[in-house]
């Protein structure tokens, strides 16, 4: 007999009834088995939708707090005896302007800064002076004359600005350098013919040019400028010392069209930064901002 004779047979043996009916216990079997099947996959996928990603965490640095910025000198060697610290903050804390309507003369000064006797054959301060005019930016502008007694140094400058009644000064003065040496033409000295023919030494001669703005009624200095020139020739030697004023007097003629015009530069920008006038513009002289400065005693003898 066939496997498939015997299952068949088997079956067509089998009560109808046994075949169509089902216990209530089995079948809650068979829908508990089928809902654990359908509710497994959901809760699996739930949990790992809800899973936050992995991030990798670094716990906050504990930094100190910045620390504050530094305001005063705490160097006990620089302390000033003329200058006391808060005289010092408010020097440093006052704006910076030119005054309108303002006077200002031109003097010509030696080193530290003292009064120049010398004659002033150079035309270098009159070149100073009509630069200054020709910026529109002074009541008056002219030269000073250092022949009044007057002491030397800073107070005999603010004397001097007293006597013109000039609330600035421009101090100007001039130092020079030079040196000569036998170049490699000086080996036709041993031809002593040569020697006579050709220009062995050279000669080189260097300077600045300075311009300092300086407020009369402060004391303190509003800019400086530098004009450096220099000049290397081969010379013939036979007045050394005129041949070096000679030089030194062209170079300054030379680099004062450049001092003039930095100067002038300098001034137009002081003069862009003074405060407007809270009222209509002209206004007069006595309604003109002024800057905030202790009232100075000057005794001229």
């Amino acid at each position: 007999m066939s496997v498939s004779t015997f299952f068949a047979s088997a079956s067509s043996q089998r009560p109808a009834d046994e075949m169509t009916t089902v216990s209530p216990a089995r079948r809650q079997l068979v829908l508990t088995a089928i809902a654990t099947a359908l509710l497994v996959p959901a809760l699996v996928a739930g949990c790992a939708a809800s899973r936050a990603p992995l991030r990798a965490e670094m716990p906050a640095l504990n930094l100190p707090a910045a620390p504050a910025p530094l305001t005063r000198d705490h160097f006990k060697r620089d302390e000033m005896p003329t200058l006391g610290e808060d005289a010092l903050r408010d020097i440093l804390a006052a704006p910076v302007f030119l005054e309108e309507r303002s006077r200002i003369g031109v003097v010509r000064v030696a080193d530290a800064y003292r009064t120049d006797y010398q004659v002033p054959l150079a035309g270098t301060t009159g070149a100073l002076a009509t630069s200054l005019e020709n910026t529109g930016h002074f009541e008056v502008v002219t030269e000073v004359s250092t022949d009044w007694p007057t002491d030397s140094g800073v107070a005999g400058l603010r004397e001097l600005a007293a006597r013109y009644r000039c609330e600035y000064l421009l101090l100007y003065r001039e130092r020079f350098v030079d040196a000569t040496w036998t170049n490699g033409l000086g080996a036709l000295w041993l031809t002593i013919i040569g020697g006579l023919m050709v220009p062995e030494t050279t000669m080189e001669v260097a300077g600045v040019l300075e311009a300092t703005l300086f407020d009369v009624r402060t004391g303190t200095l509003l800019f400086t400028v530098f004009e450096r020139v220099q000049e290397r020739t081969w010379e013939f030697v036979y007045a050394h010392d005129q041949l070096i004023a000679d030089k030194r007097t062209a170079l300054a003629k030379e680099g004062m069209k450049a001092l003039t015009a930095t100067v002038a530069g300098k001034i137009g920008r002081l003069t862009a930064a003074r405060p407007k006038p809270s009222g209509a513009i002209g206004q007069g002289r006595e309604d003109a901002p002024k800057r905030d400065v202790p009232t100075a005693q000057m005794v001229v003898d």
